[in-house]
């Protein structure tokens, strides 16, 4: 008994809404299936004049003692936290109810307003934003979803959905079945019941299923139970997204890479937009994946790139091939590696010298045979110096650039944000594929974005500038027709000039 704690499931409810019938739906199928089982409430005046919760203790083991459990809940020992309107949950967050290392919070999303919110001059409505931010910080695992909407969809009641979405998390000692039993037994509404109760169910069971194997598909390594748990706490529709970074940077430059990761999407998630994080999420992972010579190598010695290219060329089981690599790198390529100051002196040099567009180290390398293999490793080995290196310190440079774009353009239009994260699509490849995609870019930012977040232009036409000058520049990489686009656009800004009468 020493070892063993109760789990303590706090539900936060309005008046109205069957937090005691749910209360009481729990209780039953835990008694039903021989587990001991306290409750307590609190009942609460109305809707917003006092709070009404309810507490349950359930003992995770059958036994034949009865154990000592408490009667009101403590902060920081809450296993789940069931809200039935969303505010609700966000004081339960603020009370300390919601834990990261243990919580479970299970939330519908639709609003009620108080009466503070409705009264207020102008808007006074919560911004909802912050408390999905507080509930992905403060939960270590959340099911959020319009609940009211789904039971009005169901036919049933809001209770019903949430008594679901718990069954569904896989949190209790209970089975489905023990719920629709108690259902049953109460004999009161019972096939809409049932209705609601399958439809939380349902969704709970596919976002911790979908949550597992997201995580399950991270690479095996000692620090990723720590990255896995940062994953959870996202969106998610962005959990997807967020592992497949994982592993793509874990590969790329290793762990802590990869938790700079996090930590750059962190800050997007928070502001609340999950199509924004969302996307944020997959071309965040791509501009932190650069393509420099070291990737290039990394990239042209994979196991699986090799498999492919006897699938393609239908190459029989030890029948002899040769890869040949064509490479040419030129000045800029080959500096990059070098330290940033290092690369400044080299690059100015061979630009005085007129050398720049000239000098190319040309070279065939034979990757599937031992010479070019090695070759080719040696430079992929260079992984652990990249950090070094001039190219991973612009390339820092400007995707903390573009990020701070996105936060700044976030507070003012969520529209904008979004399309500025997309004008990530300009900026890939390397070498003059890479220059071209990365001045157009900077063109843009210049002409479009920072006018927008400086409050000299409308950020209605800047997001409809954004869409257009993007799909200029992804037409016509060389810039010539987004140059004709930003022109255009410039000229339909300055006011029209009167012409003298003749």
């Amino acid at each position: 008994m020493n070892q063993t704690r109760p789990l303590c499931i706090l539900i936060a409810a309005m008046g109205g809404e069957g937090g005691g019938v749910l209360t009481g739906w729990i209780v039953d199928a835990a008694e039903r299936a021989g587990y001991p089982v306290q409750s307590t409430s609190i009942p609460g005046v109305a809707q917003r004049t006092g709070a009404t919760t309810y507490y349950i203790e359930i003992w995770p083991e059958k036994t034949t003692q009865r154990p000592v459990m408490c009667l009101n809940p403590m902060p920081g020992q809450v296993d789940v936290m069931i809200a039935s309107e969303f505010v609700e949950a966000g004081r339960a967050i603020a009370n300390g109810f919601v834990s990261p290392d243990r919580t479970l919070l299970i939330a519908s999303t639709h609003r009620i307003f108080a009466v503070a919110e409705k009264s207020a001059m102008g808007d006074g409505r919560y911004d909802t934003g912050k408390l999905f931010r507080a509930a992905k910080d403060h939960a270590r695992h959340t099911i959020l979803f319009d609940m009211d909407q789904a039971a009005k969809d169901a036919g049933s009641i809001l209770n019903a959905v949430l008594l679901g979405a718990l069954a569904g998390s896989g949190t209790l000692p209970l089975d489905a079945a023990a719920f629709e039993d108690g259902i049953r037994t109460e004999g009161k509404a019972v096939e809409s019941n049932l209705a609601g109760f399958r439809f939380g169910l349902s969704h709970g069971q596919n976002e911790i299923e979908a949550r597992a194997d997201v995580l399950s598909s991270l690479p095996p390594a000692a620090a990723m139970p720590a990255l896995a748990d940062r994953i959870a706490r996202l969106p998610m529709a962005v959990q997807k997204f967020a592992a497949e970074g994982i592993k793509r940077l874990v590969d790329y430059q290793g762990v802590a890479y990869a938790r700079l990761y996090l930590d750059r999407l962190d800050t997007v998630a928070k502001l609340g937009d999950e199509a924004l994080a969302n996307e944020t999420a997959r071309h965040l992972a791509l501009r932190m994946s650069f393509e420099d010579v070291i990737r290039v190598a990394q990239l042209k010695l994979k196991p699986e790139r090799f498999a492919a290219i006897e699938r393609e060329q239908r190459v029989k089981p030890g029948q002899p091939y040769t890869v040949a690599e064509f490479l040419k790198p030129g000045v800029e390529e080959i500096a990059s590696l070098l330290p940033p100051a290092m690369a400044r002196s080299v690059i100015a040099l061979c630009e005085r010298r007129g050398w720049t567009e000239k000098l190319h180290l040309a070279m065939t390398v034979q990757s599937n045979r031992i010479g070019g293999y090695l070759k080719l490793r040696m430079l992929a080995g260079l992984r652990g110096w990249r950090p070094r290196s001039a190219r991973y310190a612009e390339e820092q440079a400007r995707i903390e650039d573009w990020l701070d774009l996105i936060r700044r353009a976030a507070a003012l239009n969520l529209h904008l944000a979004r399309e500025i994260v997309d004008c990530a699509r300009l900026i890939k490849g390397y070498g003059d594929t890479f220059k071209r995609g990365a001045g157009n870019f900077e063109r843009i930012r210049d002409r479009v974005i920072l006018p927008a977040l400086e409050h000299r232009l409308s950020t209605t036409a800047a997001t409809d500038a954004l869409v257009q000058a993007r799909t200029a520049a992804l037409a016509d990489p060389d810039g010539q027709s987004l140059g004709n686009m930003l022109g255009d656009f410039e000229a339909s800004l300055r006011p029209a000039v009167p012409q003298a009468a003749e």
